[in-house]
């Protein structure tokens, strides 16, 4: 799988979100370090978001 990141250079390294994902963020010193920072927070998220979801009824639509 595949997401947007947003990575912004600040005073103390890098700041990566990402935008599909509301309030996934990570950070690193450097740019590399912190894109591996945000595998695991992606990750992390997924995660959790699905065993919040478990117990919902979910269906699937398509778009024209």
């Amino acid at each position: 799988m595949r997401y947007k990141v947003s990575i912004k250079k600040n005073e103390e390294g890098y700041t990566v979100s990402c935008r599909g994902l509301p309030g996934c963020w990570s950070q690193g010193d450097t740019e590399e370090e912190a894109l591996e920072n945000i595998k695991d927070a992606i990750e992390s998220y997924l995660i959790v978001r699905d065993e919040l979801i478990e117990e919902e009824e979910l269906r699937y639509v398509e778009l024209a």
